[in-house]
């Protein structure tokens, strides 16, 4: 059976991602798409690396039709305020916001600012990582989004806090533009972006809520981000401080053992050859989060842990189809095979 879908802001960045993987997906359909401002435009007119693989035009979200499954694709606040309607349109909703991540309302909150508009909605979400919640993920009617940078985290910390060896970490997150939506403001201006190191989030950014609830709050994380000239892409460089001393060795079993399993997750960790460790370009337009470490000789509790994700994709629209999969009974990696492009 092919499933009808729908995307709610399909006129974004992540909105045209999740087009690109759907078109592609043998078991979905996706039938509707929509956007306030661009209704009767085609889709390609937005997303112009859709010409000729769709004839989808966007239209009003006052004429959304039933489906089987919604995508939202909304800023953050929107979709809460009118999550009773959509679940009236379709069974099955996956939401790309932050409305759903977190646990309580008193989470959303503090890191968000306002009062959460549905609370009652929360816990019936699943947060949407398949790498930590996938068994859950297998029988859930609604599926909250990742955020990015709490992505690249919990996935690069994982296994280090698993096996009990972290301590604390300090990191450094470099994002691209389009980390920053498709609408104009004043830090995507191109005089100001070009060329640009530019720290604009030291301290407390949002998305260390994801992580202290997939990570735990036991163990102090903290990262700054940096706005660097790229368009696509996350990179993690952290500083881990572990309990005990470790060797290369010790990091290759124990990542391995727990990624081993894991279709998008790649150890890219190397003491030859021009990529050593991940690097955004290699995984842009996929579903893969690669990730590599190296210990410190001079200090074997000291570890560098590297890792690298497309914002759109593993961090947004892929990790979205990725939870489809699993929710609606196809094979998890279906849609999302594309290893990407090099050079």
């Amino acid at each position: 059976m092919t499933l009808q879908a729908g995307i709610v802001g399909g006129s974004g960045y992540t909105g045209g991602e999740l087009l690109r993987l759907l078109l592609f997906h043998p078991g979905v359909q996706v039938t509707q798409i929509t956007s306030r401002e661009s209704a009767g435009q085609y889709v390609y007119a937005l997303h112009p690396h859709l010409r000729g693989a769709t004839q989808l035009q966007f239209i009003h979200p006052d004429a959304l039709q039933p489906c089987d499954v919604l995508f939202l694709c909304l800023p953050h606040g929107t979709a809460a305020r009118q999550i009773e309607r959509y679940a009236a349109l379709a069974p099955t909703l996956i939401d790309l916001s932050a409305d759903f991540r977190l646990a309580t309302p008193a989470d959303y909150a503090r890191w968000y600012g306002e009062p959460h508009p549905a609370p009652d909605w929360l816990p019936r979400f699943v947060y949407g990582l398949p790498e930590v919640r996938r068994e859950a993920l297998r029988t859930a009617q609604y599926a909250s989004g990742v955020g990015c940078n709490a992505t690249v985290t919990n996935l690069a910390l994982l296994p280090l806090v698993q096996a009990g060896l972290l301590e604390r970490v300090a990191s450094e997150i470099k994002v691209g533009s389009s980390e920053g939506g498709h609408q104009v403001n004043a830090g995507s201006h191109h005089p100001i972006r070009s060329g640009a190191v530019r720290t604009y989030k030291a301290t407390q950014h949002r998305h260390l809520a994801e992580v202290q609830m997939i990570l735990g709050a036991a163990v102090p994380v903290h990262f700054a981000l940096t706005a660097i000239e790229m368009v696509r892409g996350v990179h993690l460089l952290a500083h881990a401080y572990l309990t005990q001393p470790v060797q290369d060795k010790d990091l290759w079993k124990l990542y391995r053992s727990a990624y081993k399993n894991e279709p998008f997750i790649r150890l890219v960790s190397s003491k030859t050859g021009l990529h050593r460790l991940p690097e955004p370009r290699i995984v842009a337009g996929t579903n893969f989060c690669d990730i590599g470490f190296e210990v410190d000789d001079g200090d074997p509790r000291h570890v560098v842990v590297v890792a690298a994700l497309d914002n759109l994709g593993k961090g947004a629209a892929g990790s979205a189809v990725q939870c489809l999969n699993l929710m609606r009974g196809f094979d998890e990696t279906t849609a999302l095979r594309f290893p990407g492009l090099y050079p």
